[in-house]
């Protein structure tokens, strides 16, 4: 899924190699860490198709070091068990027949502690084949095995968010902790943009998915940015004013969806005794005002944008903005797993962490995209398909996951991730 130059051809020094391999032991080591506090019976659960058993999530992970390293490049390899090229395939067509990606919860066999063996498995197979050196390109899928474990990672705290919510009993994955709210928030304000061609896309110096490529020029219009993201205070206002019952807010697709789905608030909400509450990783706690409204779809952004008389950025307007902060903020590693209030340390706040962010573009390819080859070439260019791009990462988001040109993908009605809302107009 990265660019290959001539460098990249030769076998990397061994201290680099060594440096990969302890990554690979702290990113399977945090993936344990996020199934810890769940139980054999939790990790069972799937709550729609959308989501995914946690245990699925540590054998699929796992499947892939195995099928597309350990089964192609050490010599003598025996699998842990042969069913699983089948049984944890998510969708690699070119790998032949997958289970039906809506049904992974009713595999109760393998037990989890068979599935934790696998994971002990291959992480020694893993071990033994890195103690020489190899060539790069398999560093290269190391990597790439890597950052799609921490997608995993966050997928993991999203559909189990999402499981204990559909529970009746309400479980917390995380001990119950209330914080006080914060009194008072930075009003928003505008950060412009000069028009100009940029260079956008990934340079091909550093690990990138395949989508992130090639590295291109586009002509991007003055624009202002948001300074940070649309709160919940913000967002009540837009409801408070008939938003879902608007329909010239609305695209006609989106005011189909929310009809027939009854949508009248972001998911995890609700409102009880004239005041409103949220389903969180802690359980239900008091909606707070300043915090980033989360969970909301693409077709949610979007109106509330035109409710505002802004839009949503482009991806590019994004990423240009974005190429100017460091990678900081609300992230995986702080264990909240819940979007914070801004602190105005920077002229653009939250621009990484906290929740992912709509933007206007359409998920599509660059001019002259061409995906990987065989069959990790599945990863990214077969879903360039009615998705719109997210940018920016949430809460659930492993910092070293992250980049300025990361393109995230979903479909518009999709709430379950930690997505949100950041403003842009024209700078005019």
């Amino acid at each position: 899924m990265t660019s290959t130059t001539a460098a990249a051809r030769e076998s990397l020094p061994m201290q680099a190699q060594y440096d990969l391999l302890r990554r690979y032991v702290e990113v399977r080591t945090q993936t344990l860490k996020l199934a810890e506090p769940l139980s054999p019976e939790d990790q069972m659960v799937q709550s729609m198709p959308e989501a995914s058993p946690t245990k699925w999530h540590l054998a699929h992970t796992t499947w892939f070091f195995e099928t597309f390293i350990l089964a192609s490049h050490m010599r003598d390899y025996v699998p842990f068990d042969a069913s699983y090229k089948f049984l944890f395939n998510s969708y690699y067509k070119q790998l032949g027949r997958h289970p039906d990606r809506a049904i992974r919860s009713v595999f109760s066999r393998p037990e989890l502690y068979e599935i934790l063996r696998y994971r002990n498995h291959v992480d020694s197979c893993m071990q033994k084949l890195f103690e020489d050196e190899v060539p790069a390109e398999l560093l290269q899928m190391l990597e790439l095995g890597l950052n799609h474990e921490q997608q995993h990672q966050e997928l993991i705290v999203t559909d189990i968010k999402h499981a204990f919510w559909t529970n009746p009993l309400r479980p917390n994955y995380q001990p119950a902790q209330i914080k006080a709210f914060d009194s008072l928030i930075e009003p928003l304000s505008w950060i412009a943009f000069e028009e100009d061609v940029h260079e956008v896309g990934h340079d091909g110096y550093s690990f990138a998915f395949d989508n992130e490529l090639p590295r291109h020029r586009t002509y991007i219009k003055s624009f202002r940015l948001a300074s940070r993201l649309v709160t919940n205070a913000e967002y009540l206002e837009f409801m408070d004013d008939g938003g879902y019952m608007r329909p010239e807010l609305w695209l006609s697709d989106a005011w189909d969806h929310i009809n027939a789905n009854g949508w009248t608030a972001p998911l995890y909400w609700e409102h009880e005794d004239d005041a409103w509450y949220v389903f969180t990783s802690r359980g239900r706690l008091p909606l707070n005002p300043n915090e980033p409204v989360c969970h909301v779809s693409f077709y949610e952004a979007d109106a509330y944008a035109r409710w505002a008389g802004a839009r949503l950025p482009t991806e590019f307007e994004w990423e240009v903005a974005a190429s100017t902060v460091k990678i900081r903020g609300n992230l995986l590693e702080n264990e909240a797993f819940h979007p914070c209030p801004a602190h105005a340390d920077t002229n653009l706040q939250q621009i990484f962490g906290d929740v992912w962010e709509w933007t206007a573009s359409p998920y599509v390819a660059y001019p002259g995209y061409r995906p990987s080859a065989g069959p990790v070439g599945e990863y990214n260019g077969k879903f360039m398909c009615n998705q719109m791009v997210l940018r920016g990462g949430s809460c659930a988001t492993p910092a070293s996951h992250l980049r300025a040109t990361y393109r995230n993908f979903f479909p518009p009605q999709a709430r379950w991730q930690f997505s949100g809302i950041r403003l842009a107009d024209d700078n005019t």
